[in-house]
């Protein structure tokens, strides 16, 4: 006699064991409230959604427990993203479309509120519940013919499997960050910016390449000429040891615009697109919350920018080129202090990519997709719309912060037709050279709108080069803490300056890094709080830059022990890096009879931890308890642990304290009295 297929509610292990764990999954997403759990759930209800398949083939039978389990981790997963959601709610249907304008489609992207989030998860998750209820209610009730009920408990365990991936493709996967935030210091801080910027403030225009390697530029050494961004240095100050503070882009990016190192922010590694829509199991929208950790999408919207800053001040402020910190939400780049935003909000070796305009917190795609798998005219196109922008500013007599950020040369690196073939030297020198022209059109814009002398031009890049460009014989490259992946090209031009960069047309030797940039650009531009107070920065976080300028002026020493550089990998400190006196060393060892210590009056010593091997042939080696001395050893050739054990020691020291200090106080806050 045939078995009937019939509903099981008895007392088996392995549905009970099935049923606990769902509803611990249901438990954890509201205790937990991380992304990565709710990516558990939905993985538990596919491999579920087989399960019952299987039990109705082999033994005839829905088991209810399994259900009430697949029900319970579904209802965790709903409730997490009704409640904690950064979204509308309608899961993963905004898509790199041409045309697409974020505020023609509230019901798709922005924060909604908790009724769009109850509607849009609901609805996502209804045709799973359906097929749920539907089996459980068939397997439940007797049929006159028990050939109608196999039939429809099979298609409905089928239908649950396939919604269940559907779901898993659509469901939203956008959450609040689950961290301790800083809002009320934030806005502390912006609403004590003094107001106080007009037409005789500086200007600032900060360039930042992508992957351009330090011996990119002919004033480094490059075998090809960059006559225009060497006309920054040649004209103000070329900065010969100067660190990205983080070896790949977003960090980087992250650093320079809060003087913070990333790690403070949840923004230590590569952010990813959370718009792509029916990727397999829709990998970059779930990436960035488990990689970096807390839910983060981006950089957090209660850090402070320098662009923040600069509006706060009267500034009109503007980005051009690549943000990559981001893509809906706080994250955006209106919504972290730019006025205004044309670019990519990616890397361009990204899916989708597309170049938008941005105000306000509301994007429209410019040029699609499709019109940018060939990115030939990006350097043209992002040129045009600085320079516009900054003629619209020039002639209404306002300040500006203009931020460039140049998507080249990071592979696959394009170039127009006017430069393809141009230096002979191939794709990656065609590009570069093509910017340095448009840069130079940048320039006599300026320049004959009157803005140049009192414009503060930094150029500088976010990391060392990655399949081609020039370290200049450093080591390493991208993605490496070694000199190649974050020592890069830094020049600084004031024609006003009124001697703030001292002697211009010089070089400065003493080392910066790039959470500098932000309290440097503040003392420069003399930008004040609460009615006069210089050098006003954040009192609620810890600033990890160091104001430059005394280095630019002088030559000074600005990184001691006390504020040492960090080579950062993760959430993990591979290097640091600080300078002494000579004559402390000598102290230390009065026998030593070394070059290096009778003809400086610093040394800058560089310390690692563990690190691994850049020689492929060795990948399996670290360096472990190494010293370098990047005064006269500048490829960190040889380590000089065992010449100097008590100085590598008190390096490891320091290395220790300042990770300690990190897990404890990730975010860098300043406990307020």
């Amino acid at each position: 006699m045939k078995r009937k297929i019939e509903l099981d509610t008895g007392k088996k292990v392995f549905p009970i064991i099935l049923m606990v764990i769902g509803l611990g999954l249901m438990l954890a997403n509201w205790i937990v409230r991380l992304n990565m759990v709710a990516v558990v759930s939905v993985a538990y209800c596919c491999i579920m959604s087989a399960v019952i398949v299987l039990s109705l083939i082999i033994k005839k039978k829905v088991y209810a427990p399994m259900v009430f389990g697949y029900a319970a981790a579904c209802i965790g997963i709903v409730v997490y993203y009704i409640i904690w959601g950064a979204d509308a709610g309608f899961g993963a249907f905004t898509s790199g479309l041409a045309g697409f304008n974020s505020a023609d489609h509230p019901w798709l992207t922005g924060p909604g509120n908790f009724f769009t989030r109850l509607l849009g998860n609901l609805l996502l998750i209804l045709p799973t519940a359906l097929c749920l209820w539907g089996l459980f209610f068939t397997a439940r009730h007797s049929f006159k013919k028990e050939g109608v009920k196999k039939a429809l408990s099979g298609v409905l365990s089928v239908l649950l499997v396939g919604t269940s991936i559907f779901y898993v493709l659509t469901m939203n996967l956008r959450s609040k960050p689950n961290t301790e935030r800083m809002w009320d210091g934030q806005d502390d801080y912006l609403s004590g910016v003094d107001k106080n910027a007009t037409s005789q403030s500086p200007n600032v225009l900060v360039i930042l390449m992508d992957d351009l390697g330090y011996g990119d530029v002919s004033l480094n050494g490059a075998i090809y000429d960059t006559p225009n961004i060497d006309s920054i240095g040649e004209n103000g100050l070329n900065i010969e040891n100067f660190y990205s503070s983080y070896s790949v882009c977003s960090p980087a990016r992250f650093a320079a615009m809060t003087g913070r190192y990333p790690y403070r922010g949840f923004a230590d590694n590569v952010i990813y697109p959370t718009v792509d829509t029916f990727s397999p199991f829709a990998s970059t929208r779930i990436f960035n919350s488990v990689e970096l950790g807390g839910n983060a999408d981006g950089m957090l919207g209660d850090e402070i920018t320098i662009a923040e800053v600069f509006k706060g001040a009267g500034y009109s402020t503007g980005l051009f080129g690549k943000w990559h910190l981001g893509d809906y939400g706080e994250y955006l780049p209106t919504n972290q202090g730019f006025d205004y935003f044309y670019g990519s909000h990616y890397v361009n070796d990204m899916n989708p990519f597309y170049h938008v305009r941005e105000e306000n917190g509301q994007y429209e795609i410019a040029r699609g997709t499709d019109e940018l798998k060939d990115q030939k005219d990006a350097t043209k196109w992002i040129h045009e719309e600085i320079t516009n922008w900054i003629t619209e500013k020039a002639e209404a007599d306002e300040p500006f912060l203009a931020y460039y950020t140049s998507p080249w040369p990071h592979a696959p690196v394009y170039v127009g037709d006017e430069f393809k073939g141009s230096t002979g030297m191939g794709t990656y020198v065609d590009c570069v050279t093509e910017f340095d022209y448009y840069l130079g059109q940048l320039f006599d814009t300026m320049e004959e709108l009157g803005v140049l002398e009192n414009t503060i031009i930094v150029f500088t890049s976010d990391n060392g080069p990655a399949l081609e460009g020039s370290t200049n014989e450093l080591r390493g490259g991208k993605y490496l803490a070694y000199e190649g992946g974050q020592k890069v090209p830094f020049m600084i031009r004031w024609d006003n300056a009124n001697g703030a960069l001292g002697e211009t047309g010089t070089e400065r030797t003493q080392s910066a890094t790039l959470v500098d940039l932000f309290p440097t650009l503040i003392d420069l531009c003399g930008i004040t709080g609460n009615g006069g107070t210089k050098s006003y920065l954040p009192t609620d976080r810890v600033i990890d830059g160091v104001s430059m300028t005394t280095l630019l002026k002088d030559d000074a020493v600005i990184h001691t022990k006390d504020h040492p550089i960090l080579h950062m990998k993760r959430e993990d400190i591979k290097a640091i890096q600080y300078t002494v006196p000579t004559a402390d060393v000598k102290t230390q060892y009065p026998d030593y009879d070394y070059d290096i210590l009778n003809n400086n009056e610093y040394i800058t010593f560089k310390y690692f931890d563990k690190i691994q091997n850049d020689n492929s042939a060795f990948f399996d080696k670290y360096r472990k308890n190494w010293l370098h001395i990047l005064t006269d050893d500048v490829g960190e050739n040889y380590n000089r642990t065992i010449v100097y054990p008590e100085i590598a020691d008190e390096f490891h020291e320091k290395l220790d304290e300042i990770q300690d200090n990190f897990k404890q106080n990730r975010r860098g806050i300043i406990e307020q009295n």
